[in-house]
């Protein structure tokens, strides 16, 4: 009698390799940019830096790729702190209209961009994790354009835990104080301190860009 165990062994493999290609053909390449512009104090003066990052993006996503852009200020957990999104149309001349009108909203944002007194970073950040779960994007992407000192007023509450699962971050432009540049020590220690923090959020990522010919690492493809 001729046995039926290797070809009951090569059928498993053949269905194995089947739900492996259905698998990789049904997984979300699309995704999800969040970029928050920090306004407060003297880093207002850095938005038009920003505009670069933003045109890097809109020149980089495809359509069906989600992009928002917010402003951090005295307190971010709000809708209002945004200054677009949109989700690109599938059709690609749609899409180019999209982009353009995002441009236009962007670069009116920075004409008349106002210095806040305080620095809610964390509220932007989580009104952020909200934008980029709500996508369902397959890869989403955290940008923050500030110099990551976070200054809240005495009214505002932001010591819980975030949760930033499936999110990776990225701080960008993240320019040294006055006090840095006495004590290095604080700026090391302040991005050490966002580090931990978003990894302990669950982050898939953290990384810091400074030089802008790297945008490249801004979305990974």
């Amino acid at each position: 009698m001729v046995s039926r165990k290797p070809l009951v062994r090569r059928l498993a493999a053949i269905g194995a390799l089947a739900l492996g290609l259905v698998a990789c053909s049904t997984q979300d390449h699309s995704h999800a940019v969040y970029m928050l512009i920090d306004t407060s104090g003297t880093y207002a003066a850095e938005a038009r830096r920003a505009q670069t990052i933003v045109n890097y993006l809109l020149g980089t996503l495809q359509p069906g790729d989600a992009l928002a852009v917010a402003k951090v200020d005295s307190r971010s957990f709000s809708e209002k702190s945004i200054i677009a999104k949109a989700t690109f149309d599938r059709r690609p001349s749609e899409a180019n209209n999209q982009k353009r009108a995002f441009k236009t909203a962007i670069d009116n944002f920075v004409q008349g961009v106002r210095a806040s007194a305080h620095t809610d970073i964390t509220g932007g950040v989580i009104q952020a994790a909200e934008f980029l779960n709500e996508t369902r994007a397959g890869n989403k992407t955290l940008l923050i354009f500030s110099d990551m000192q976070e200054e809240l007023d005495k009214n505002t509450v932001r010591d819980f835990p975030i949760d930033l699962r499936g999110i990776r971050v990225v701080a960008i432009n993240v320019v040294k104080l006055r006090t840095d540049n006495v004590d290095p020590r604080r700026y090391m220690g302040r991005l050490e301190w966002w580090e931990r923090r978003v990894r302990d959020a669950g982050a898939i990522d953290w990384q810091v860009i400074n030089d802008f010919d790297h945008l490249q690492r801004v979305v990974l493809r």
